[in-house]
């Protein structure tokens, strides 16, 4: 049988570059520190893993389907209706979801340059195509977006933090580029990594959510919560939206032992207090360090920096990569996002931060 004789998947698929996570190993080092996936050095509450191993004697019941106890807590701790509120397997299925129901053959959706690499696959899986909006000093340019309006787009993925920059844009300017959207194209911001920032002129979306037709917010309990084996993340969005992902998602999309650690976690304000405390001390340290010996940071708000290497024989990223992984500090490469000279580095223990800086120091010739 010819490859044109056998089963075809649709358009766009086949031009997909597969996602690939950030590595966890370090082969013949005794003791690995993770820093290549954004994950909490602080873990999940322990409220959270309670709650989760409390639901093991029910694992033959199916789980709520519509997730209710997780979407009112998400209500309560935020102040939203719950009926506002869908729940999926982490923020990247409700991505998947917003494209399936709102994208198709022919239509265009919009991310910038260094944006979530989640966003091209999904819009490419539904047959439409990917359009990049360049940025400016590995931040959104608004500007830039909106002259990548046309006619084909729908949808606009704006990561705010985005990953693998760390940057964001004030929330004057969010409200700028939705005022300059036509209705008919959905804003989708992707807010992943609002509990991490501490600036003034920041807002996750929320406010424009309520007052919008065409807004949406994504949130993940990956990152601050630390449930990112779990998979569990919710989106806030106008009633119509709403409906329509409902539709489409899947009837038991999110599980049961998933539900209960999320209510968990969302209510214990005083560990996500705890990490924020953890990640502002030793973001602020390493971008410090880090700078010293000669790097370049790009000012980061999430919990991770963006470390930036010279093309250098024996500093590029791939040598740091190399010695970093030999010491079993395992960071991200990010090729795949336009960023071949630079390492993505999570915030991780003091251990994990100071060894990773104490090799860089190796790296470039200095004391560490």
């Amino acid at each position: 049988m010819s490859a044109l004789e056998r089963p075809q998947p649709r358009p766009g698929v086949l031009s997909i570059k597969a996602y690939v996570p950030g590595k966890s190993h370090a082969p013949g080092v005794a003791k690995v520190h993770k820093l290549s996936s954004n994950e909490t050095p602080l873990g999940p509450s322990p409220q959270a893993v309670q709650a989760y191993l409390a639901e093991a004697e029910r694992l033959h019941d199916y789980p709520d389907g519509s997730a209710s106890a997780l979407r009112e807590a998400i209500g309560r701790a935020y102040g939203l209706d719950p009926d506002r509120i869908v729940c999926g397997a982490g923020s990247d299925d409700l991505l998947n979801l917003i494209a399936r129901a709102y994208l198709q053959d022919g239509d265009e959706a919009i991310h910038t340059t260094h944006g979530f690499l989640v966003y091209p696959i999904a819009t490419l899986g539904t047959g439409a195509t990917p359009v990049v909006a360049p940025e400016t000093n590995y931040t959104a340019d608004v500007d830039a977006i909106l002259a990548k309006v046309s006619e084909r787009t729908k949808v606009v993925f704006l990561a705010n933090p985005n990953n693998p920059t760390g940057t964001y844009i004030p929330f004057d300017e969010v409200k700028r580029l939705h005022a300059a959207l036509p209705p008919r194209v959905l804003l989708v911001i992707d807010a992943a990594y609002a509990e991490y920032v501490r600036r003034n002129d920041y807002e996750s979306g929320i406010d424009l959510v309520a007052t919008s037709e065409n807004v949406v917010m994504c949130r993940t309990f990956s990152k601050i919560y630390g449930l990112a084996a779990l998979r569990l993340g919710w989106l806030y969005g106008p009633a119509h939206v709403v409906d329509a992902l409902n539709r489409i998602r899947g009837p038991f999309n999110v599980n049961a032992p998933s539900i209960a650690a999320g209510v968990a976690a969302i209510g214990d304000t005083a560990h996500v207090e705890l990490s924020r405390q953890h990640n502002e001390r030793w973001l602020a340290w390493l971008t410090e360090e880090i700078g010293k010996l000669g790097l370049t940071v790009t000012p980061s708000v999430g919990n991770f920096i963006l470390i930036h290497f010279p093309d250098e024989k024996g500093k590029t990223a791939k040598d740091a990569d190399t010695l970093l992984t030999s010491r079993g500090v395992v960071m991200r490469a990010v090729g795949a996002y336009h960023l071949p000279d630079a390492l993505r580095m999570s915030i991780g223990t003091e251990e994990a931060n100071r060894l990773a800086v104490a090799t860089l120091a190796a790296l470039m010739g200095k004391k560490g």
